[in-house]
């Protein structure tokens, strides 16, 4: 007999640990494979709560139970059943580099490589570049803020210097 089985990324139990230690509050896994495969895989990556023998409508009915009770869902998937799921999660994430075409048009990031692992830097990107826009929008209301002071102050003692009745005084005859 023929026995074929998908083989775990490398970098997978890498990548787990550096969600983890990003502070990601669940993981979990969602599949279609068969449920002692799921536990297995899940148990050598460290995932507490796994699923499989899911269809991708049973995938999907959990997503949105996890998004009903307030939690921010982002989504990994790679096959055309995933497609519905990276849909409806608040951020779907493609694996790219060997993905169907079908999960990488339905996702919001395409992780071109297939390392697992680029989820923890994308994680670190997208919380810097979030970090740099709060702080610029500081900075510029900041910014508009002593502009208003300043104006508050010079416009009264100033301000008749700027009147244009008073610009005859200044204009040659």
């Amino acid at each position: 007999y023929l026995l074929l089985s998908d083989t775990l990324k490398a970098d997978a139990r890498q990548a787990i640990d550096a969600l983890k230690a990003a502070r990601v509050g669940h993981i979990e896994m969602l599949s279609g494979d068969k449920q002692a495969l799921v536990d297995r895989v899940a148990q050598q990556l460290g995932i507490e709560k796994a699923s499989g023998d899911l269809l991708p409508e049973q995938k999907a009915e959990r997503i949105e139970a996890l998004k009903r009770t307030g939690k921010r869902v982002a989504f990994v998937g790679d096959g055309i059943n995933d497609a519905p799921v990276l849909a409806l999660s608040h951020v779907g994430i493609a694996m790219g580099g060997m993905g169907a075409d079908m999960a990488i048009e339905t996702a919001d990031v395409v992780l071109q490589a297939d390392l697992p692992s680029h989820l923890a830097v994308a994680l670190r990107i997208g919380r810097r570049t979030r970090r740099i826009v709060v702080e610029n929008i500081a900075f510029a209301l900041g910014v508009k803020l002593l502009v208003m002071a300043s104006a508050s102050w010079v416009w009264p003692t100033f301000g008749r210097l700027f009147l244009p009745t008073a610009a005859w005084h200044c204009w040659p005859c």
